[in-house]
């Protein structure tokens, strides 16, 4: 069980200080988003990460091309009916209900991957619509994050939203088209990370910095971060926050089924490798079936997609059947290897700024006078 000793509880007093920009922008309590994780469901994540003061993230294709029914949903029969925009619109309405109390702020997470197709349209169509016709939803749901495909296309559509607009990138280059197609956030996201990455590796500790020095954006940092001395060095390369997705699994709050979460805890820093992926590569945790993504992925992409994607295919199916971790895909960073409880989210978020402020705090101490 997850515990505070005297020092953490000082600290969780006093971490209220630690604020940025990505605090006062969307009126939260900790600079910390909740990474979307497409195409897995995370109404329940989103909604304690909202509930404990910091940003949750809906994956919308997870709702739009569900693996189960949402949350929102288990009791209606139908729902397999419904078109990807009603999903999501029941959703949203579902997850600011959630949050009344703790008046929480979340967002969506948009992948503008030309695989999802029309999908991407109804996708934010929904969003901007549960905003405009409901004025506590339009308070709370701030912000659209987009991902793994060109923003300038939609960024006409993204802006009629009034949302804030957040955009994940995995270069200097990319940053900069984001930033020119009118986004307010750039995420840069190292390839350390779980999940979709790009096909060149340039990792957080030189990717953040280069990012925050080329735009005049707001920047958070993803891949690689798990805890207060992460999010302290983020912040001392001039990031405003941090995004996780891989530590955010491993909590009691999660939506991911437990095989993935025991996954995450007993990885190590070598646990993690990239292989094929049905949008291009991806890091996955490694195991029987990641091998064999991998070896696909170094033999050539093109040459092996169709028997790659084949395979996630099969291993993502397995994850609510088997319990046989050899049988599944898990997708994962690198922090797995750091990771070995599973706390609630809200015990989390505040361990993690409670010591970030302890860290920063101490940092003067560790430079020796000349």
């Amino acid at each position: 069980m997850y515990t505070m000793d005297n020092k953490d509880n000082q600290a969780k007093e006093e971490v209220k200080m630690l604020k940025t920009t990505l605090s006062d922008m969307l009126e939260i309590e900790y600079p910390i988003i909740q990474g979307g994780m497409a195409p897995w469901a995370t109404e329940r994540l989103c909604v304690a990460v909202s509930n404990a003061g910091a940003l949750g993230i809906i994956s919308s294709i997870g709702v739009g091309m569900p693996q189960a029914a949402p949350v929102a949903l288990a009791d209606d029969p139908d729902w397999k009916d419904k078109s990807p925009y009603e999903l999501l619109r029941a959703v949203l309405q579902w997850a600011t209900e959630q949050t009344a109390e703790k008046q929480g702020i979340f967002g969506v997470n948009v992948p503008l991957a030309e695989e999802f197709g029309e999908v991407v349209e109804g996708l934010i169509r929904a969003t901007i619509d549960a905003r405009k016709e409901d004025e506590d939803t339009a308070n709370r749901l701030r912000v659209i994050i987009t991902s793994a495909g060109n923003p300038a296309p939609w960024a006409n559509l993204i802006k009629e939203s009034g949302a804030l607009w957040f955009h994940v990138v995995p270069s200097v280059a990319h940053a900069m088209k984001a930033e020119q197609a009118g986004a307010d956030l750039i995420i840069a996201s190292g390839r350390e990370g779980g999940g979709h990455v790009a096909f060149e590796p340039v990792h957080s500790m030189v990717l953040l910095p280069a990012v925050v020095n080329a735009t005049s954006l707001p920047v958070v940092g993803a891949g690689g971060f798990c805890d207060g001395s992460t999010l302290a060095a983020a912040l001392s390369m001039g990031a405003v926050g941090i995004q996780m997705g891989t530590r955010f699994i491993a909590t009691e709050d999660s939506d991911f089924p437990e095989i993935w979460r025991q996954k995450i805890l007993t990885s190590n820093e070598r646990g993690s490798h990239v292989g094929i992926s049905v949008f291009g590569p991806a890091r996955y945790l490694k195991n029987k079936i990641s091998q064999q993504l991998y070896e696909l992925y170094n033999r050539g992409f093109l040459e092996g997609y169709k028997e790659g994607t084949r395979l996630e295919g099969r291993g993502m199916q397995q994850l609510s059947k088997s319990s046989d971790p050899d049988e599944c895909v898990f997708l994962g960073g690198e922090v797995a290897g750091r990771i070995e409880q599973m706390p609630t989210v809200r015990e989390l978020i505040e361990e993690i700024c409670g010591d970030a402020e302890t860290v920063i705090r101490k940092l003067p101490k560790l430079v020796t006078e000349s």
